[in-house]
């Protein structure tokens, strides 16, 4: 097969801020995938930068007392460090605040004022009188005019992912100084993304289904179609793409050569660092840029984003480079947000990670790689970090099942037969187990594997990957339970046999580690040394170790996840809630102990869990791991769908019918298949429609609107109680 030439970014991540797990979500999603293009001999580049403008980063220089271009150089050391702490290898890891960026900024700029794309407007801004500066729009803060949610940024809302000007926002204040915005006219520069020409094109676009499949997810391109509306609808409006000084960043040229006065507005310049990194890799490797990003390039081009950018990659940015004369992307794949132990990350649960700290704590950073991977798909759901899950499956999948392959077997090797491994193509009676030598498969299931598996990691679906691998990790386990070498080993005249066995696992224990290497390369790397190897590519899968091959002692490859590790991490990651006392005299800083130990006691008093209930409470209610057989509208039912549920596998499962009033958010259609939670012991209800056999469960907020139902973590099955 001809190597593909392929590019991936991942989004910018902001020179304000550090590296936090949530983040790293995205880098080592990427990461992994890009690690198994070039293992499977393709050629790819990852690049990536820091997003360096705007108000944010001028504000947060001027308050250290430093330039902003001194704050982005620390930070660009900083992020640089974290990344390849946790094995993230960028080809080029650059800066939007470079010539690059520039060159290509005012490319495209000036290629869309040709195309008669840009229109310059007087408008109202909002203008904060306390210091004196027009605000951008991520420094407004109020109410979203859409669904009304509190503390949403003057431009995109968080909460229902609205798009819109910040004088739209309800009771706006500036999030510099907190005062009430004024609003002042102001000469701003627009991309006129309703122009026809752009509407017509992303209508296609976002459709699309090219020669490597659709370039948006199904629930992306749903999204799109909502914000683009119905066919003459016209419900994009044009964009503002520039700001008003004091800015930090690109000027916009004016037509005179003059100053304009004006500078381009961060999201302009921000995806524009993707051409302006590359073009800095082509530099500097001499590669052909046209290669990748011309418009007739036979490269594929791919974006990894958070779905939270959703807005500006698949609309202003594919709008922008078509009508500039460049290609688009490929595909953009978009993932969710982490939470932590079901939550949002909080500073005060100290679970507000940052990757410093992890690191800092002697945390293996490939133990975060793998369980993330282990929760990785390819759709836009959110992924948990649960830290007590988190701990079982590292040590239960990565050191009870891979790396105790090596562990029972290698030393027999290196003690007994000087290091060296057996003919793995000698006739051998090994009974019923699956590993009989062939001298086409020498492996049998382990290298016929390799196809699935190496679909899994191109569509993403790291987690089916990893069940699959570990799967093939309990066979080589329970290979050497059946054989048992420290019991083959008592016997002297069983050393053949010996030796045989133990080569065999050890081979197999090669082809984990092959099919692992995406996820795992530092622990791969190890193994490559401890079997005195080569670095290894896919294609190795069908080559096991010859005859006589001799491989070095084993030293112990990963250590187990200890709690207090972790239970250390979120302690100092932790935020104290107490308020900060001055040191005043004993009376009255004993009166402030009393009127902060009186509030706590409020607090307690009122709290929004209460009544508690007792365990004994929660025992009662029987929640089962279902799946979804079949999944219907109900006639004249506005709110219901019917369900029917397996509480089991097999040909004959108890099934149970339930009304569920999900309707608004499903499509009957896409729920079968699917594994939700059920209450079980619910006593039935006879409804207009027909009796209802239990419930099952799925969140919303009133807060928040929509429903959401509850789906189990990877390798549950129908029936398993939940407790």
């Amino acid at each position: 097969m001809k190597p593909r030439q392929i590019l991936v970014t991942s989004a910018l991540p902001y020179a304000n801020g550090a590296i936090h797990l949530g983040h790293l979500v995205e880098y080592i999603q990427t990461d992994i995938w890009v690690r198994f293009q070039k293992l499977s001999g393709h050629e790819c580049y990852y690049v990536c930068a820091d997003d360096t403008h705007g108000t944010p980063i001028m504000l947060r220089a001027e308050k250290e007392g430093i330039t902003p271009e001194a704050l982005i150089a620390r930070v660009h050391a900083e992020h640089s460090r974290d990344f390849a702490g946790f094995h993230v290898a960028f080809d080029n890891y650059h800066s939007t605040h470079t010539p690059e960026t520039r060159h290509y900024a005012e490319d495209i700029y000036a290629r869309l004022k040709v195309a008669g794309l840009i229109e310059v407007r007087t408008i109202e801004q909002y203008y904060d009188p306390v210091k004196e500066m027009f605000l951008p729009d991520r420094f407004i803060r109020g109410e979203c005019p859409k669904c009304a949610a509190h503390d949403q940024y003057g431009d995109a809302c968080e909460s229902c992912g609205a798009a819109y000007a910040p004088t739209e926002l309800v009771n706006p204040y500036s999030a510099v100084s907190g005062a009430t915005p004024v609003l002042r006219e102001s000469e701003h520069y627009f991309f006129r993304l309703s122009d026809p020409r752009c509407q017509d094109f992303l209508r296609e676009y976002t459709q699309r289904v090219g020669a490597h499949g659709p370039v948006l997810q199904a629930e992306a391109a749903n999204k799109m179609q909502e914000w683009l509306g119905a066919p003459g609808e016209n419900k994009l409006t044009d964009w503002d793409i520039s700001r008003d000084a004091p800015y930090f960043g690109f000027e916009i040229p004016a037509d005179d050569g003059k100053s304009s006065g004006k500078f381009f507005y961060v999201w302009l310049d921000a995806p524009i660092g993707y051409m302006g990194s590359f073009r800095n890799l082509c530099d500097k490797q001499g590669l052909d840029f046209d290669a990748y990003w011309g418009k007739d390039s036979n490269a594929e081009l791919y974006h990894f984003i958070g779905k939270d950018i959703l807005y500006f990659h698949a609309l202003f940015w594919p709008a922008e480079l078509a009508q500039a004369g460049y290609r688009t992307p490929t595909k953009i794949f978009a993932h969710g947000f982490l939470t932590v132990d079901g939550q949002k990350m909080s500073k005060s649960r100290g679970t507000f990670i940052t990757a410093e700290s992890y690191l800092a704590q002697g945390l293996n950073p490939e133990w975060l790689r793998y369980y993330y991977a282990a929760k990785l798909n390819g759709s836009i759901e959110d992924i948990d970090l649960n830290l007590d899950d988190f701990i079982a499956r590292v040590n239960s999948d990565l050191i009870g099942k891979y790396i105790n392959i090596a562990s029972r077997c290698a030393g027999f090797i290196t003690k007994r037969f000087d290091g060296k491994l057996s003919d793995m193509e000698a006739q051998f009676d090994f009974g019923s187990s699956h590993f009989t030598p062939n001298k086409d498969k020498p492996f049998g299931e382990f290298s016929a594997k390799a196809e699935s598996i190496a679909a899994l990691y191109e569509s993403r679906e790291y987690s089916k990957a990893l069940r699959e691998i570990m799967a093939l990790a309990d066979s080589a386990n329970q290979f050497v339970n059946d054989k048992k070498p420290w019991e083959i080993a008592k016997n002297p005249d069983r050393n053949e046999e010996l030796q045989q066995v133990c080569s065999i696992a050890l081979n197999l224990f090669r082809i984990l580690t092959l099919y692992l290497k995406p996820i795992l390369p530092k622990l791969a790397a190890e193994v490559e040394s401890f079997l005195n190897i080569a670095e290894m590519k896919w294609a190795d899968v069908n080559n096991p170790l010859p005859a006589g091959h001799r491989i070095s002692e084993y030293k112990h490859l990963m250590a187990r996840i200890e709690g207090k590790q972790v239970e250390a991490l979120v302690e100092a990651n932790r935020e104290s809630l107490n308020p900060v006392v001055a040191a005043v005299d004993n009376s009255h800083s004993q009166q402030r102990h009393a009127q902060h130990q009186q509030a706590s006691e409020d607090r307690t008093q009122q709290s929004p869990w209460e009544p508690f209930i007792a365990i004994d409470d929660f025992a009662k209610v029987d929640l089962r791991i279902v799946r979804i057989v079949d999944a219907a509208h109900v006639a004249g039912a506005e709110k219901l769908l019917k369900l029917t549920l397996a509480l089991g596998e097999g040909p004959n499962p108890e099934t149970r019918t339930v009304f569920a009033g999900i309707k608004s958010a499903y499509d009957p259609e896409l729920l079968v298949g699917r594994l939700t939670v059920m209450v079980a012991n619910l006593a039935p209800r006879k409804m207009k429609f027909g009796l209802s056999e239990g419930m099952v469960l799925a969140a919303s907020d009133a807060d928040s609107p929509g429903i959401f139902l509850l789906s189990p973590d990877s390798g549950a099955v129908p029936g398993m109680k939940v407790k």
